[in-house]
């Protein structure tokens, strides 16, 4: 307990004969998938529906078994040489089936009275937001043999680019502060409450990252191309609009969000500004120093049992079931917890809702921002828990929704935190929530920007290493002003972010912005609403995956196109902004 996660729930280790069976059941699901589909007729299609989408639920539950049992060792030990060969059969038989699955897309599409068929069977109604998305996604659809070819060949193109940047990201090694450290070590340790270790990693990475930007540069480069393709091929405008239809989010509801981000600039350059001030810089605040707290207090260190004790017992004021979810996921091993060569960097969330379940890695860092960064984690967990009462194809949400419940646990912690704190403890716990709340809206705005003008660039040709810095580097000028020293920037956000290197999530950044700011949004209500909150709270979460963003945001009352919904979002910030300019300022 409290070390390395256990994966046992899956199988006992690579030989474990349940890992064969599983590929035999899977291949046998597939054949009879196949057979089911090329069979399929207008004659009962109800039925047709029916058996499809059951065979379609066993194939999910297989294939997650195994997929993400070799995702999360490759995670824990990005040198797992040993499930090589797995990944390897489970990317064939991921796409085995991509000429039936056209073939099904467009039996559905060309169903004129889907509504009244839908209303025919239960199990239909229970797929029925699943089995419309199909419908109005047929026009975006190639035909099963360039499916097929398109699904096969991007495990040699989008994935396999993706792994060449996990790989150096993990494994590329070099001493800092008499250390060797990985890249994704450096992440971990960019953020130390000790200046010293800050300053060396910043400065660590500007004089290493070199080494492997071009390297970098066409893996982000080839995946942005697969992503062009992709669009082009399914008939989209861009991959951006290819993305918001992917994930059921109006492009309304992203620009009036991004329009209340863009207006709180202001305020964010007076919070740097100020704390430029506070530790004594002339020229702005140094990148490396965004993270510096402000005030006297000592940074209280939590242990892992520590952080297992506090997080319980705050949220049991939520909800018992959340302190419940909590206490088993410490006591159970789901989270591995300690950085290690090799291991990747960041936190993640797997919900493995068939077992009812999850499993968080994180690089645990002994402070109060590691405490958050679990409870962040385990919102996901609660997310996931509220979904496994879906069947098994309605449990996938959409990424602008993915951040919410992981966002709002952080608000709900930190909130209390600082409810409870005087003096300088106050201040120290106000100036991280500002910097987390730096992170997730106007940086992460920087790193929209920059990403979409990357994959603007792309269209003509490669964009170079050093251009992309600029992209960032510009981008972070136009939004933070004379607030940063602008001679002590950073423009490797791009190598950093794992989130650039993904070609079936493009533009995973907006999401962070979306849960971050719906997540004040929905804390504000639960303060108005006390308990009576909760179990709407819980049933929103569960309607994520068979809604739009906007539906499942009306079952809480809200209008995500509204922009004053963002704006009083915000506005909470700002009135934390001001609250510490004020406390610092005695």
């Amino acid at each position: 307990m409290y070390d390395r996660w256990s994966l046992d729930v899956f199988y006992t280790g690579i030989d474990d004969p349940k890992i064969e069976k599983d590929f035999e059941e899977w291949e046998k699901l597939n054949a009879d998938y196949r057979k089911k589909v090329l069979g399929v007729s207008s004659e009962d299609t109800v039925k047709a529906i029916e058996e499809i989408l059951l065979l379609k639920e066993q194939i999910l539950n297989v294939t997650n078994r195994l997929f993400v049992y070799f995702r999360l060792r490759k995670s824990a030990n990005n040198s797992d040489k040993e499930g090589n060969s797995y990944r390897t059969r489970i990317t064939e038989l991921s796409s085995a089936n991509a000429k039936e699955d056209v073939i099904f897309v467009k039996y559905i599409g060309e169903i004129r009275d889907l509504d009244d068929v839908i209303e025919k069977s239960e199990l239909l109604k229970e797929y029925g937001f699943y089995l419309r998305n199909i419908r109005s996604e047929v026009e975006h659809s190639m035909d099963g043999d360039a499916e097929y070819a398109f699904s096969r060949l991007s495990s040699a193109a989008g994935l396999a680019w993706a792994e060449q940047y996990a790989y150096l990201m993990s494994n590329t090694k070099f001493e800092v502060l008499g250390e060797k450290r990985s890249f994704n070590q450096l992440q971990t340790l960019a953020k130390s409450s000790d200046r010293n270790e800050r300053i060396a990693a910043y400065e660590a990475q500007l004089a290493h990252y070199p080494a492997i930007t071009d390297a970098l540069a066409f893996s982000v480069n080839n995946i942005k191309l697969h992503v062009l393709t992709e669009a082009e091929l399914r008939g989209y405008e861009s991959p951006l609009e290819m993305t918001l239809a992917q994930t059921h989010i109006k492009r309304e509801t992203v620009d009036a969000m991004w329009t209340a981000v863009i207006e709180s600039f202001p305020k964010f350059r007076e919070y740097l500004k100020h704390k430029a001030k506070l530790l004594g810089h002339k020229n702005g605040l140094p990148w490396y120093d965004i993270y510096q707290p402000v005030g006297n207090a000592v940074s209280k260190p939590y242990t892992v049992e520590e952080a297992h004790r506090y997080l319980v017992e705050h949220f049991a004021s939520f909800s018992s079931d959340m302190s419940e979810m909590m206490d088993k996921a410490f006591k159970e091993d789901w989270i591995d917890f300690y950085s290690r060569p090799g291991k990747s960097g960041g936190a993640f969330c797997y919900g493995l809702t068939w077992f009812g379940e999850a499993r968080i890695l994180t690089n645990y860092a002994g402070n109060f921002g590691a405490v958050n960064t679990l409870a962040h984690e385990l919102g996901h967990a609660f997310h996931s828990m509220q979904t496994k009462l879906n069947r098994p194809l309605n449990r996938l949400n959409p990424l602008p929704v993915s951040e919410t419940a992981s966002t709002f646990n952080e608000i709900f912690l930190m909130n209390d935190a600082i409810a409870n704190a005087e003096g300088d403890d106050k201040i120290v716990l106000l100036d991280k929530q500002i910097t987390d709340a730096l992170m997730i809206l106007p940086d992460m705005y920087i790193r929209y920007r920059t990403e979409d003008e990357l994959i603007n660039r792309r269209r003509n040709g490669f964009v170079y290493a050093d251009e992309i810095n600029r992209l960032m580097t510009d981008t972070q000028k136009e939004v933070y002003g004379d607030a940063l020293d602008n001679d002590y920037l950073y423009p490797y956000i791009w190598c950093d972010k794992s989130h650039y290197y993904s070609a079936k999530r493009t533009y995973y950044n907006y999401p962070y912005a979306f849960g971050g700011l719906f997540g004040r949004g929905l804390y504000a209500k639960y303060l108005e609403e006390g308990d009576s909150f909760v179990p709407k709270y819980r049933e929103m979460l569960r309607q994520t995956p068979m809604k739009t963003v906007e539906d499942a945001a009306l079952v809480m009352g809200i209008d995500l196109s509204d922009v004053n919904f963002w704006r009083k979002s915000i506005s909470t910030v700002c009135e934390s902004i001001d609250l510490f300019i004020k406390e610092t300022s005695k």
